[in-house]
């Protein structure tokens, strides 16, 4: 099955958190788009990787994704090796996208930065007719998506582009809230970093902020080392 969009994220919900309203904007315009996590979140204070892994694909489909993957890679010990990056490259082969959506250059969270170098080297190698992959025993041609595109995750970052998400807000709040294990809810615990209510909050007015530097309600940013560009000056808005 051939994407539009591959959205990568080293935990599930590191992409709800971060570009589910994108995500949702797109769909709306009949984009194909997938979720690939890298692992389980096994290693999380709360919840357990089935737990995860039902939230997952609840979240899922209030969003409205067409495929959502799992390469079960370990929590906290992935490696940006060759092992790591042709079990990727696989499925950047198989799902074939034109974007990918990827996790943070720097970030709290090791798994962030250590995911977007993988994504990225992996997305070069996978355009590479030398590098041989095999997906259900069957060999993949070589592929190279056209865009990459890291999102922004805990840490604050100046963003290369924003996207306008006032119409996906409400939506990306839902596929957020899938994660009960995860986030705040009065009463549950223990507590962490990214289980306050502030936490939650901070997903509303992060997207508010930006929206503000673009005149709308909120907005989703995003980062790349490639200059962008656009036929027209008018494409700009």
């Amino acid at each position: 099955m051939k994407v539009d969009i591959l959205a990568i994220g080293a935990h599930p919900d590191d992409v709800e958190l971060s570009c589910a309203g994108t995500l949702a904007k797109e769909i709306s315009r009949g984009k194909k788009v997938a979720i690939l996590d890298l692992t389980q979140g096994e290693l999380g204070t709360r919840g357990t990787s089935e737990i995860r892994a039902a939230e997952a694909k609840q979240a899922a489909a209030i969003l409205g994704v067409h495929a959502r993957y799992n390469l079960n890679f370990a929590d906290g010990f992935f490696r940006n090796d060759k092992e790591h990056q042709l079990k990727l490259i696989a499925y950047i082969r198989l799902l074939k996208p034109e974007i990918i959506l990827c996790n943070a250059v720097e970030d709290r969270h090791p798994d962030h930065g250590r995911a977007a170098k993988l994504v990225t080297e992996s997305c070069f190698l996978s355009g590479l007719q030398k590098v041989q992959t095999v997906h259900e025993e069957q060999h993949q041609d070589a592929w190279r998506p056209k865009q990459l595109y890291h999102y922004i995750q805990w840490n604050d970052a100046k963003p290369d582009f924003v996207v306008n998400i006032s119409d996906q807000m409400e939506t990306k709040i839902q596929v957020v809230k899938a994660y009960e294990s995860q986030f705040y809810k009065s009463g549950t615990t223990p507590n962490t970093p990214i289980s306050t209510e502030n936490f939650l909050n901070s997903i509303t007015y992060r997207a508010a902020d930006l929206g503000r530097l673009i005149g709308v309600d909120y907005a989703e940013g995003f980062t790349t080392s490639r200059l962008l560009a656009v036929n027209y000056i008018s494409d700009l808005i």
